[in-house]
């Protein structure tokens, strides 16, 4: 297989250094906003289909719509627009005529001299190609919305080829993850550690003081700094500088670091043997391999940043971990925080089979079985063949947040934030904040004896709810689910034990997903924990039957945001006669009003008493309760 970092360099262009060209780089900027070359500019040009597509990275429909407005007779007020898009987003040419139109101010030789585009000859007709790929971006993180614009290099999409080795990402799915679960608070001091195209640096500079980013790729720095002026940031704002990994910033104190680390875990060419013949050949990219074996680089750089935090400082990454067999991951990963010596907290978001993650980066790399068969192969076999030295079963994925406690004498370790944790579904976005008030009650928690904290007055969060099911006719609630709207959306289900089960077990949904626990409840066991119900299956396993789907029963119930349960309250207020049933009603005493939301749910949707579940939502932010009667899953109004 041929090394990516082998491409000349010619093919890949970068932009021309922005300190020498600043005013040309502001004129940039006003031509950008002059041609509505933004987020909204580009979707509502697009229309939902061809943006959809595109963000499936599928062209075709938006090809199809570009050339329609650039060949249409009229197409001058969205000339602009479509023009930049047809080169910077899905790598096509328009003529240079075109392009003039499109950035007034810099001309399209002023675009060549910044390295933006190609042109093939000095004709108004002559066809001009991007060499870059520039892109509007908007996000919102813990501090607000933003929006600017991010050069990198030509993605496949664009070539159709594979990558370059020192080829650098634009702002993709783990950028923006990252930037929305940082802290946001106001700092003095910031590093982005592999800053890449400057995007973590960016959203940083809106915050802190001063930031430092720092990267391996001289030619990652060079798109970073063009990033840096095309955003109006100067120097002293965003310093660049060139090493590896903390390096280039060694006896420095930071407040906050933020860091996407070349995390994959790749085939590297130690050893001898059939693995590391067949590693020979897979491709190394700067951005994604930290030519370490295995999951160190993100080990070290767990264990080591506390170097560069000050106290109080908080680190906040992205890793892969494996997990080996006989070793759960917990303890694995858990030995570097205690190694690191600093509050830690790590959510695993996703696992992958090593046949997976294989799959995921060698198609990222741009080889496909389809283009390179022979290539595709034989990287799939030295991945599988790395992992199998070290007993591999999977690959986690997730963010890590370290924190080097405020006081200055240090923390005793019992009194450690440590907590290691699986949460694969859905979060309410941006996380910062939820992050930052996490790591706050912490610290109060921690500086309160048991004699003040049964002082204290605790309250309930105000996007905490609660949801009860209940029997038709029945006061006591079969299943009560205590939801929280934001943050990482946690649920806690408890379930009145049945009378037909001889044993309860306890749930818990911190990962998403509630899920079976082998321990007893309250009621069979007083030391273990309260929320509990009794499964469908432990049920069936008791009595020899089946039971009708419960809401309550394992997998049934999902982290609900308040967003969610406002949209089902709005649904619940419909007219009672649809198919589904559904009543509502506020009220302060909810087992009357129920009955007569199941009476009239009966006599409007002809629902029998057994088919009918009620479920009373009440949030903490108000004292009025909210009841939706609704046929039960699996019965014949749902069919």
């Amino acid at each position: 297989m041929t090394e990516p970092s082998n491409v000349p360099s010619v093919d890949t262009p970068g932009p021309a250094g922005p300190g020498s060209a600043a005013g040309t780089v502001a004129a940039l900027r006003a031509d950008l906003v002059g041609a509505d070359f933004t987020v909204d500019g580009v979707e509502g040009l697009l229309g939902p289909v061809a943006a959809a597509a595109l963000h499936r990275e599928q062209t075709v429909p938006a090809r199809r719509v570009l050339a329609d407005v650039l060949g249409a007779n009229d197409a001058r007020p969205r000339e602009a627009v479509a023009a930049l898009s047809t080169l910077f987003l899905l790598g096509g040419e328009v003529p240079a005529s075109v392009l003039g139109r499109a950035l007034p101010s810099v001309g399209v030789d002023g675009a060549v001299r910044l390295g933006l585009v190609r042109r093939a000859g000095q004709g108004a007709d002559d066809a001009v190609r991007a060499a870059i790929d520039l892109r509007p971006y908007a996000a919102a993180d813990a501090a607000g919305e933003v929006s600017w614009w991010l050069a990198s290099d030509l993605g496949e999409l664009a070539t159709g080829r594979r990558l370059a080795g020192d080829h650098v990402l634009g702002a993709g799915g783990a950028s923006t993850t990252l930037a929305q679960v940082t802290v946001r608070e106001p700092v003095d001091r910031v590093l982005d550690l592999g800053t890449g195209c400057g995007i973590q640096a960016l959203h940083a500079s809106r915050h802190a003081r001063a930031v430092v980013g720092t990267d391996i790729s001289r030619r990652a720095l060079a798109f970073a700094a063009f990033n840096r002026a095309l955003a109006g940031l100067d120097e002293d704002r965003l310093d660049l500088r060139e090493g590896s990994m903390l390096d280039p910033v060694a006896g420095e104190r930071f407040d906050l670091v933020v860091s996407n680390p070349p995390f994959v875990i790749t085939p590297r060419r130690s050893g001898s043997g059939s693995s590391a013949d067949a590693a020979a050949g897979i491709p190394e990219y700067e951005y994604r391999d930290g030519g370490r074996a295995g999951d160190d680089v993100v080990r070290d750089l767990v264990t080591g940043v506390g170097a560069v935090l000050a106290p109080g400082g908080v680190a906040q990454m992205l890793g892969n971990w494996e997990h080996r067999r006989g070793e759960p991951w917990t303890e694995r990963v858990g030995r570097w925080l205690d190694e690191s010596g600093l509050d830690g907290w790590v959510i695993q978001r996703e696992v992958q089979d090593p046949a997976e993650y294989a799959e995921t980066w060698i198609r990222d790399g741009g080889t496909t079985p389809e283009r390179e068969p022979a290539a595709w192969a034989s990287a799939y076999g030295a991945w599988l063949d790395d992992f199998a030295t070290r007993d591999v079963e999977g690959i986690g994925f997730g963010i890590v947040t370290l924190r080097r406690p405020p006081e200055a004498q240090g923390v005793p370790e019992a009194a450690r934030l440590r907590r290691l944790e699986e949460h694969s579904g859905a979060v309410h976005q941006p996380l910062g904040g939820h992050v930052a008030a996490s790591l706050a009650a912490h610290d109060w928690l921690r500086g309160r004896t048991d004699a003040a904290l049964a002082e204290a007055r605790l309250v309930v969060a105000a996007d905490v709810s609660e949801e009860r099911f209940h029997a038709p006719g029945q006061s006591d609630p079969n299943v009560v689910v205590i939801r929280q709207g934001g943050g990482l959306g946690r649920g806690s289900t408890r379930r009145r034990r049945s009378p037909r089960s001889s044993a309860c077990v306890t749930a818990s949904s911190a990962s998403g997903r509630s899920s079976a626990r082998s321990r007893r409840c309250s009621r069979c066991a007083p030391t273990s924990s309260l929320r509990s119900y009794c499964p469908p299956s432990a049920i069936s396993s008791a009595t020899g039957s089946s039971a009708r789907p419960d809401p309550g029963a394992v997998g049934a119930v999902r982290p609900t945001t308040m967003a969610r349960l406002s949209s089902r309250t709005r649904r619940a207020s419909a007219p009672v006669g649809t198919r589904a049933g559904v009543a509502s009603a506020s009220c302060s005493a909810p087992t009357t009003v129920a009955r007569a939301m199941v009476a009239r749910a009966r006599a409007s949707s002809g629902v029998k008493p057994a088919d009918v579940s009620r479920r009373v939502t009440t949030s903490s932010r108000r004292s009025v309760t909210r009841v939706r009667v609704s046929p039960t899953p699996g019965s014949s109004a749902w069919a």
